[in-house]
């Protein structure tokens, strides 16, 4: 994705400025109108939003504002708001207690924005990065309802619910990684120093060497002769799909993909279902319309083909359609999850039913995440097997008959 520079008009009429990532304009755009602001100028940017404190070193090695920041500063404006601190005087607190650096000098922008008359969320905006287009939504929300607490309590339990999913993920991945790594350092290790090994003594006892064994010498020599252009294949491969994930057509085909993907896709595709009704249901529940909770929820997953379905889904309520027909017509929810749907659209209680779909989905994936090591353990062992028996074949073979060799030499 690229950056783009714009400007807007808040609800107040002030003018913002900044640099926003997005696929394109239009999806900048969307952005912008999702956090409630009028976009009047937005232009392709080769720069994205950097720091105005020292210089590129600094900005290089300064700490970055991670969600773990956010979901605490959330839970301390809401401790701090139900107090009955003024929110000038609790913002004062957490910059000078604030441990990120970077972070400290967010706080002190909203202090200083607040100070010349903006609106919390306003405020908020100037910092994207920091603060996604779901984030603000609620946060402009509170303040339209009065209820900024409530809000900030119910995006603590949200980013912590979102961060738990994904560290979940992570861990339930960590040891097959490790696993296939080492696959494959072992068998860059024993092309590269033991075959050859091998091979220069199967040469001085002129053995006729077996198939399996010819294979693997000509596999060697191939790797040992072109290793730099093997090296840079897989560079250019690598830079290669990254720029083509970067487009929009591409993130989509490959967002696509990931979800047929054998047993990582049905954990991503429920993941990302969790979230997205997580995120649905706090927005109706904290009095979002549908149409533009459809269109924030959107732009917070992960997932650029789900986010289109999503968005799909907005584009038939916009049009008259009843959310059972927009979510049946998205082909993402299950039977069971569409029945749901219908019921809580049908009693009036969407967000409560939606709250349930969520907790479903979150109880498949947990499932999904302990039996993962399950799942993957055979094929695994199956590899790993595959990798022992060629090198047993193709190594160890030859070597029962050096004897014979040695004994009767050509």
């Amino acid at each position: 994705m690229a950056f783009f520079a714009y400007k807007a008009r808040d609800a107040r009429g002030e003018l913002l400025q900044g640099i926003l990532e997005g696929a394109d304009s239009g999806a900048v755009a969307d952005q912008l109108f999702g956090s409630g602001a009028t976009p009047i100028e937005i232009n392709p940017s080769r720069k994205g939003p950097a720091s105005k404190e020292g210089g590129a070193w600094a900005r290089l090695t300064e700490k970055k504002v991670t969600s773990m920041d956010v979901q605490l500063f959330s839970r301390q404006i809401y401790t701090l708001l139900k107090s009955g601190v003024p929110i000038m005087r609790g913002l004062a607190g957490l910059q000078e207690s604030c441990v990120n650096k970077t972070f400290g000098r967010v706080i002190k922008d909203l202090r200083e924005s607040l100070d010349a008359g903006r609106e919390l969320s306003s405020s908020m905006a100037r910092h994207p990065a920091v603060f996604n287009t779901f984030y603000l939504s609620m946060v402009r929300v509170g303040e339209m309802t009065g209820r900024l607490e409530e809000i900030f309590l119910r995006l603590f339990d949200h980013l912590e619910f979102d961060r738990d999913m994904r560290e979940r993920v992570k861990t339930a991945l960590r040891y097959p990684s490790f696993v296939i790594a080492a696959m494959v350092i072992a068998m860059v290790i024993v092309n590269i120093f033991v075959i050859p090994s091998f091979t220069s003594v199967f040469k001085q006892f002129g053995a006729e060497l077996p198939l399996m064994t010819r294979v693997l010498v000509g596999t060697s020599k191939f790797t040992v002769d072109y290793w730099p252009l093997m090296a840079g294949v897989a560079a250019g491969a690598v830079l290669g799909f990254h720029k083509w994930t970067r487009t929009a057509k591409g993130l989509l085909a490959w967002d696509r993909y990931k979800l047929r993907l054998p047993i990582a896709g049905k954990i991503i595709h429920k993941a990302t279902m969790a979230r997205f009704a997580r995120s649905f249901a706090l927005s109706m529940r904290s009095g979002v319309p549908i149409v533009q909770a459809l269109t924030v929820v959107s732009q917070t997953s992960d997932n650029a083909y789900l986010s289109s379905r999503i968005e799909q889904m907005r584009d038939g309520v916009e049009r008259g359609e009843s959310i059972t027909r927009t979510a049946t017509a998205a082909n993402v929810f299950t039977p069971i999850v569409l029945q749901m749907i219908a019921v809580g659209e049908e009693s009036g209680s969407l967000d409560e039913l939606m709250d349930e779909i969520a907790q479903m989905y979150e109880r498949e994936v947990d499932y999904e995440l302990k039996t993962l090591s399950s799942q993957i353990e055979p094929i695994l062992i199956t590899f790993l097997g595959a990798m022992v028996l060629v090198l047993a074949l193709g190594i160890f073979l030859p070597i029962w008959d050096l004897g014979k060799a040695a004994l009767h030499p050509k």
